[in-house]
Parts: structure tokens; sequence; C-alpha cells
């Protein structure tokens, strides 16, 4: 079977080795466009969207073709054969980039008019639409000039949104994103690992699903079409994690977050400052303010200088401190200035910013 997934753009080898982990084998990688295109078994299906840290969304490839116009996305829409959906409801999810004469809007009405057209000269019935909660999604995507057609498995939810979070940091990170970072770091289980601006818990919770193999426990589009269970084994580990936050308020909110992920007696939560911060760590991962979060770049400045010294006294010579930042420029320097090496570099898109994931050594 063919598939293709969605994931934060700029982190799209780092989820490729997942996908291969997870018994798929990937056959294109869009870097810097947050897909990536793979082959597997149909068992795959409940693997990945349980299973994987770093994707977004999984759709089985139906079609991928070139077109120009309305009427060639219709055309090849209606080719299709819709049989899987016979008894059920479904619903178009449509998506444009590049520039057209028509809008997203124009392509989900064409190509849910060519589904059900299909369907009545196959089956001689008209199929049920349902747009709020309908039992299949088909999601039909133009990119410049490729149509994709596939079946959304994981739904409208995307994977990053996880069952664990019941308290919303402002500007908390995208769990995608934080576990991109935490195998960017390379970190293995047995290392001391911290986030000193954890914010709602993102990072050491991740962690420590990661390191116990914690599926992700939510309902998923694919199971309304496939009722096949899903087994896996969760791992009984000894870690070290830690989180420090300066603001109670968001501080209860990552315990809450813990104890919902049932990891809570696994992580230190702490008060306090990261720039105060002491001890030694092997791994330091952290999403520190910028962009809306802070308004003065002074205060940025100050707080990165202050910040890389700080953590710079807490490794040793195999520590790695990974960072994503929008003032990448900011980091660099106060970095270089704390004896911090830069040994990874990438740029990511997070929500509407360009952000830059580093790695550092000493």
């Amino acid at each position: 079977m063919k598939f293709y997934a969605t994931l934060p753009p700029g982190l799209e080898d780092v989820a490729a080795k997942e996908v291969e982990e997870l018994g798929g084998r990937v056959e294109e990688i869009r870097q810097e466009k947050g897909r990536i295109f793979f082959s597997g078994e149909k068992d795959i299906i409940p693997a990945i969207n349980h299973l994987s840290r770093t994707l977004e969304r999984l759709n089985l490839l139906l079609l991928r073709c070139s077109v120009e116009t309305l009427d060639d996305i219709y055309r090849e829409v209606k080719s299709l054969d819709f049989s899987f959906i016979k008894g059920k409801s479904f619903a178009v999810r449509s998506l444009r980039v590049g520039e057209h004469d028509f809008t997203s809007m124009d392509i989900a009405r064409v190509a849910g008019q060519a589904v059900i057209d299909s369907f009545m000269e196959s089956h001689g019935e008209r199929l049920r639409v349902n747009l709020s909660e309908p039992d299949v999604i088909l999601r039909v995507e133009l990119v410049e000039n490729e149509l994709f057609v596939g079946v959304d498995t994981t739904g409208d939810d995307a994977m990053h949104k996880r069952w664990w979070r019941v308290y919303n940091h402002p500007a908390h990170l995208n769990a995608a994103t934080a576990c991109g970072m935490i195998r960017l770091a390379e970190w293995k289980f047995d290392e001391s690992l911290i986030d000193p601006m954890c914010g709602s818990g993102t990072i050491p919770i991740e962690a420590a699903l990661m390191a116990r193999n914690v599926p992700n426990k939510r309902e998923f589009a694919y199971q309304k079409l496939c009722k096949k269970d899903f087994e896996w084994e969760e791992k009984n580990v000894r870690l070290k994690l830690f989180g420090i936050e300066k603001f109670r308020k968001h501080l209860e909110g990552a315990l809450n977050n813990a104890e919902n992920a049932g990891v809570l007696d696994t992580i230190t939560f702490m008060q306090g400052d990261a720039t105060e911060m002491s001890g030694e760590y092997d791994v330091i991962i952290t999403n520190p303010p910028y962009g809306l979060r802070i308004h003065r770049k002074g205060a940025i400045e100050r707080l990165y200088r202050d910040f890389a010294i700080a953590a710079r006294k807490c490794m040793n010579q195999d520590s790695r401190l990974v960072i994503i930042t929008a003032e990448y420029k900011l980091l660099a320097r106060a970095a270089e200035e704390a004896g911090l090496q830069c040994t990874h570099e990438r740029f990511v898109r997070y929500g509407g910013l360009l952000t830059k994931i580093m790695v550092f050594k000493v």
C-alpha cells in the first residue's frame, strides 16, 4: 500500500527514520515541504497513528498526478473506485498550495461531486455526505500542479494534538516538533534530560512516553473503516527527566499534563529560573521565549546570554543542548560567547514562524 504523511516542515528526514522503524519503506522525502511518501503493509496504519511521535497525519494514497484545471481534478477523482465507502458517509478536506484561478473550496466542491458521480455510476446509489463527522475523510490536495488524493487515516485532529494535554500553555510546543528535537539530541534512555523552560511540560512528557513506548491513546479515523485491534508493549524503564518552569501557573499545568499522561512519577518538576539552573545533565532541550511571547529584543538578548552561560555550566564533554527559536542569530551569538559550539542547525516551520533548531556541544 502507498502512503503519504504530513509533518512540521524541516523535520522530514527525522520522521522518515521513524517511519522505517515502524515498518514503512520510505520512497520520497519532500525536504522542507512537510511530506514524506512511503509504502507498507496494512498493519502500518494503526502502528503509525498510535506510535509515531513526529508525524501529524497519515494518508492512504489513492492517486497522484498532474492537473491544471478543475475539470482535470473532477476527471481524475471520478476515475477512482470508492467502493470502500459503501454504507458510510464521507467528506472532502481540500488544500491548495500555489497560484491557481480557483480556491480550495472549489476543489472540495468539484472533488466531492466526482466521488458522488463515480459511486452512482458503479453502484447505482448516492453516497451520504457528512461534513462535520464523516465516517471517511478524503484528502484532495493540490500542490502547485500536483494532485494528491488520499484517505485520511488519522482524522481531523492531527496526531500532534496529544490525548494527555489537559492544560495548554499559551505558546506550547507542537508535540511532533518536540519529539523531533528529542531525536536530534540523540537522547539515550539512560541519560538525564532536562527542559529548563518547560512551560506545560511537553518535552519531558514526550520523552517519558517515547522511552516507555506509550501509544497515542485516542480514536483515529482508520478505526471507522477497520476494526483491527492494535497491540503494543509498554516498557518499564527508569528515567532521569527534569522540568523547570518559572511561573507557578504553568508548572501546575505541567504537573496536570504529566499526571494525565501517566508519567508524573517519572519526571521531577521544579519551579525556578532557567538562568540559575544547576547540576549536570546529558541532554538539555528547550523552547525559550521569542516572537509574540516577548516583545523587547533586549530582554530576549539578556535571557539568551544568561541562559547560555548557565547551560554551559551544566554540561559535560558529551552533553547536548537543543534549542528551537525564531531569534536564532541572537542565540548563536549568546552560545558562542558562552563557549558552546553549534554542531547542527535546521530551519523548521512552527506555526506561522520560521524557526531554527540548533544543537550545541561544549
